[in-house]
């Protein structure tokens, strides 16, 4: 890990328990640190906060205040940081679950979230629960418990029907028209080559990692080697190429068949 990233992860965890003390039962690096898939000037820092039980609004707003980019400058793109009560984190839940949502950073619109309730059904629902999936395999854990001891993952059905949702997400977003380059279509591409080695062979990985496993014996190989390459500064692939893609990876993952333990 970085030292840039290392430090302010320390600094961090540090406010978090000033504001939450003894509420704070765990903090856990995510996403792509978890990985080892940290990309400088692509990736954001991704974090779950394990809190004991139900936090009170002026809790939920003063860890907001304390962490947004304004007060504790971001050194990646962006903070994705979300708090889930100890026994929802356990539960294996389908579910947002959060207590409180945060995004802040230079290049990330700021976003504060109190309620599940108040998430945009548009912006996706299904992330968190995959999110804790992962936590569960490859979290970081910076206070409290091993990740694996305070995260659970969904069923095998329900989890491929949540891979499903965000592959269905994908496929949703608009895309120029005709051959054009897409931005975030390469995005688009690794993440379902990711649904697809989870639920394939059971194991989570980085977008870029997932790619080359799959590309190792796929028909659209130079597709997803495209898409590996648009991660690293190339053009993106196209949108309708993209989308047969995913839509190919979408058949299999509703397919009727057992998901990877």
């Amino acid at each position: 890990m970085r030292d840039d990233i290392r430090d302010y992860l320390a600094e961090l965890v540090r406010r978090a328990r000033e504001v939450l003390r003894d509420e704070l039962v765990g903090a856990y690096a995510a996403g792509s640190i978890g990985l080892g898939a940290y990309q400088p000037g692509r990736s954001d820092v991704d974090v779950a906060l394990l809190v004991a039980g139900p936090l009170p609004a002026t809790a939920k707003r003063a860890l907001v205040h304390r962490l947004r980019h304004e007060a504790l400058p971001c050194p990646a793109r962006g903070l994705e940081l979300v708090a889930y009560r100890r026994d929802v984190a356990a539960s294996g839940t389908a579910e947002p679950g959060f207590e409180v949502e945060l995004n802040t950073g230079a290049a990330m619109p700021f976003r504060a979230t109190y309620d599940p309730a108040d998430r945009p059904a548009a912006d996706g629902r299904f992330w968190y629960a995959l999110d804790r999936a992962i936590l569960r395999r490859c979290g970081l854990a910076l206070l409290g418990p091993p990740a694996a001891d305070a995260f659970a993952e969904p069923p095998p059905e329900a989890l491929r029907a949540l891979l499903a949702e965000a592959t269905r997400w994908w496929l949703a977003r608009p895309t120029p028209p005709g051959d054009e380059p897409a931005p975030g279509a390469e995005d688009a591409v690794l993440g379902a080559c990711r649904a697809l080695v989870r639920c394939r062979d059971g194991v989570w990985l980085g977008k870029i990692d997932a790619g080359l496993r799959v590309a190792a014996d796929d028909p659209d190989a130079s597709l997803i080697h495209a898409s590996i390459a648009a991660r690293r500064g190339g053009p993106p692939p196209s949108g309708p190429a993209a989308r047969a893609f995913q839509q190919r990876v979408l058949t299999r993952l509703t397919a009727d068949e057992p998901a990877g333990a």
